[in-house]
């Protein structure tokens, strides 16, 4: 796999020095397809060439770092958190779009609450089964309409869509929802992630056309 992994990094690389897709435009939110994009029906199927398979047994989730009181989850504990329902779009870097997808899961501010932010945390980092990062602002991560979800359009959430639980951030690029998710840094200082690093844009606003970092 690191050989698919090496192609896909330096292919993303060109990609965002090319500026691939980018049409120079920028728009607000109320306009619901961002520049760009393209209306999808399916959900395309984008990773680094591994898909860990994390059985319900094995799933684990550590919330930590600059918080007063550090979580640790396995599955049966994250359902017992409260579960609530949401509609929201995708949006993904490779320029598919796809509206009105049905989400369960635990809202983001349901996992603050429980946690509790120091007063000098500023950022979230995101880390995976399989060794991806990735970074928001813990603003971002507090709105209303982020989840940690396990259930899309009725079902739980395949492996290949990073099942049993992902990260859901709708305002943001897909690639800011984690896949495969088993810890959530609460950090004072900004580390980007995998993508962040390779090219692509710190912050990832669809609707500025955050595809790439310049």
């Amino acid at each position: 796999m690191s050989g698919f992994k090496d192609k896909l990094i330096d292919t993303k690389q060109a990609w965002a020095k090319a500026g691939r897709l980018l049409t120079g435009t920028t728009a607000a939110p109320t306009q619901r397809l961002p520049p760009g994009q393209r209306l999808v029906k399916d959900w395309p199927v984008l990773d680094l060439g591994v898909q860990p398979e994390i059985t319900p047994a094995a799933f684990f989730l550590d919330i930590g770092g600059a918080v007063e009181n550090p979580q640790y989850f396995k599955l049966d504990d994250l359902m017992a958190l409260p579960q609530q329902d949401s509609v929201s779009d995708m949006h993904c870097v490779t320029a598919w779009s796809r509206y009105d997808n049905h989400w369960q899961g635990v809202s983001s501010r349901t996992l603050l609450d429980l946690v509790r932010p120091l007063p000098a945390a500023q950022h979230v980092i995101f880390h995976s089964h399989d060794g991806y990062t990735t970074n928001v602002r813990l603003d971002q991560f507090a709105d209303d309409d982020v989840f940690l979800v396990h259930r899309w359009e009725g079902e739980a959430i395949s492996r290949v869509h990073g099942g049993p639980v992902r990260v859901l951030i709708p305002k943001l690029y897909l690639w800011k929802s984690a896949k495969w998710v088993n810890r959530i840094e609460i950090a004072t200082a900004d580390h980007p992630g995998f993508w962040e690093r390779n090219g692509y844009h710190n912050n990832a606003n669809p609707w500025l056309e955050e595809r790439y970092s310049a």
